[in-house]
């Protein structure tokens, strides 16, 4: 686990090289300026991140920090399933929006062509968030059923992100319309399938979407 004064410093550099990419762009930004804007050297830099790639991931780690904040908080708890992963999803989106321009270019330069050792280790990431969100949804279902449905969240999520980066109202309604047209979808769409629609007056349908 990294001591506490290498996360600070590491949140500074991703502080630092988020706002130098404000002013030109994600590809412009160089670790070199990174090191001089925080008077810093290179191999301080070195020590917290391998290369500037990482930055991307850690900018991205904190709209998963968001997510778990958000279920931690206990304002999830008396909502439906379809409810907290609307909220989650969006926490995780309104996390970035702040600096939604570059975190688009973020994931642009990802998508590159011939950038597979970038591209592989992403789709990872993109797994791993929509494991927290289904965890900080509660959602519990398992074999089969867990595979379709994980698959189902990630479809959803990522139909959002697209849409969020290509909007830039404040807010994001477009997103927020989107997201909650698709998983009124997906909730009927369960509760339709045979074994798996609630008992009547249940609040939220049976484990997950």
């Amino acid at each position: 686990m990294p001591s506490t004064q290498t996360s600070e410093l590491a949140r500074r550099i991703v502080d630092t090289a988020v706002e130098l990419a404000e002013q030109s762009s994600w590809e412009a930004v160089r670790l070199h300026q990174v090191a001089e804007a925080l008077g810093i050297g290179l191999d301080e830099v070195r020590d917290c991140f391998r290369e500037k790639d990482e930055l991307i991931d850690a900018w991205f780690e904190r709209a998963d920090a968001a997510v778990l904040q958000l279920s931690d908080s206990g304002e999830l708890a008396q909502l439906t399933p379809r409810e907290r992963l609307f909220r989650l999803i969006m926490a995780w989106l309104d996390a970035l929006e702040a600096h939604r321009k570059v975190s688009r270019q973020m994931i642009q330069s990802k998508l590159e062509p011939g950038h597979l050792h970038i591209q592989i280790p992403a789709l990872m990431r993109v797994s791993r968030t929509v494991q927290w969100m289904r965890e900080g949804a509660g959602l519990q279902d398992a074999g089969v059923m867990r595979a379709v449905l994980e698959t189902a969240t990630t479809a959803l999520y990522l139909a959002a992100f697209v849409r969020w980066m290509g909007e830039d109202a404040a807010g994001s309604p477009r997103t927020r319309r989107l997201l909650e047209g698709m998983l009124a979808q997906a909730e009927a769409i369960m509760q339709a399938c045979p074994g798996r629609a609630g008992k009547a007056g249940e609040k939220s349908i049976p484990r997950a979407l």
